[in-house]
């Protein structure tokens, strides 16, 4: 297999690693990720204006990628920057859910959502879901004149600015059914919703949503009702991919500040470097970045396979990877660095956090590691997988 990037992707990755690091210093990203709206819209139009959201949808729906290492290039880069904007839950998760199951009508916010002029977020995690895409509580019922929604969403980023909010909720079956989901699209500016926001640990804004006795038209469905299981684990599955891949990002970000950290203090006289047992803890973060490469690689270029069990498998093995090497990573470099290390102003902290922070999101390490072994044991996966 040829691991090397296409011309068309080393531009890519060129144009927007050259932007990121002439545009994006910590200050001014710690700033815009603490900030009323949790990024900044500035950036975001520079970011459409580049091509860099267009990069993420494939022609069909208005771009020019879309596979899995178009979303690999675009997020590695994004995690060395420690970019806050809403690239995740705009473009992969609400887009990504838009591409794969709308009608022409949702569909065409697409191309807003790409010229950056329009944002939307995807909500359909609930408190007591614990990862699962198919333990859906929210219920929505039909009407003469569309649906009644009503439940409860946790942590849907960048609910406070998006336009747009995809939600699921159950038309049918059971609390924990595959069978039975559907998906509906509500424009913020003509729905009441209750939204308790907050900022986010790693920077951002998210918020809790309560929905009750919300009224929606027929065409606020997404594709066919109750079919929404598969359109969810494919979205999802491109965001563990792109998570994954800023995780390499700020890991790899993480080890060159730590290597210039120890090349320039000294102790007894000599760069702390020259210490024998930094070199090993060094070699041993060096090495653990190599496995997640590996696995990162693995994902994107699984992503498109028909074969569900392996490919959901590769995603599996490269999320529970990045979360137990993302734990390490963020612990040795603070080591390494001593108490400076959690200095707000030194960025590294910042990248700990949000290495930690992956994690939790789209499933934590037991959780993908009980998935990879569940889909291994048979080529029927049962319902809980």
């Amino acid at each position: 297999m040829d691991f090397n990037l296409t011309d068309d992707r080393r531009m890519l990755a060129d144009t927007l690693s050259r932007f990121i690091q002439d545009q994006y210093t910590i200050e001014s990203r710690n700033e815009a990720a603490n900030s009323a709206i949790g990024y900044s819209q500035d950036l975001w139009s520079q970011y459409a204006e580049l091509g860099v959201i267009g990069a993420l949808f494939d022609e069909e729906n208005g771009g020019f990628g879309g596979k899995g290492f178009d979303l690999a290039v675009v997020f590695e880069n994004l995690g060395r920057g420690l970019v806050c904007e809403p690239f995740l839950d705009n473009a992969i998760l609400a887009g990504g859910t838009l591409a794969a199951a709308g009608n022409d009508a949702q569909k065409a916010i697409i191309e807003d959502i790409i010229a950056g002029s329009k944002t939307a977020t995807f909500a359909h995690f609930e408190p007591r879901s614990r990862y699962s895409l198919q333990k859906v509580e929210t219920t929505a019922v039909a009407t003469d004149d569309g649906w009644t929604l009503n439940g409860a969403k946790a942590v849907v980023r960048f609910i406070d600015t998006a336009d747009y909010v995809i939600v699921s909720a159950r038309t049918s079956n059971g609390v924990n059914d595959k069978d039975g989901i559907s998906l509906f699209l509500l424009d913020t500016a003509s729905v009441n919703l209750n939204v308790n926001s907050y900022n986010t640990v790693a920077g951002g804004r998210a918020g809790e949503v309560t929905l009750n006795n919300l009224t929606v038209s027929k065409d606020a469905l997404i594709g066919e009702a109750g079919q929404a299981h598969d359109v969810l684990e494919k979205v999802v599955g491109a965001g563990i991919v792109a998570l994954c891949a800023e995780a390499l990002g700020v890991m790899e970000a993480a080890k060159e500040q730590t290597v210039d950290y120890i090349q320039t203090r000294k102790q007894f006289g000599v760069p702390i470097g020259k210490f024998q047992a930094l070199q090993h803890r060094m070699a041993d973060i060096l090495i653990e970045i190599e496995q997640v490469r590996s696995a990162v690689i693995n994902a994107a270029a699984a992503l498109e396979k028909e074969d569900r069990v392996e490919r959901e498998r590769a995603l599996s093995a490269a999320k529970y990877t990045v979360g137990h090497v993302g734990q390490k990573i963020a612990e040795e470099t603070i080591q390494i660095h001593g108490g400076i290390g959690m200095a707000w102003e030194l960025p590294l902290g910042h990248y700990a956090k949000r290495l930690v922070m992956v994690d939790h999101e789209l499933g934590d390490e037991d959780y993908h590691l009980g998935r990879y072994i569940s889909l291994g044991k048979t080529l029927s996966p049962t319902p809980d997988q």
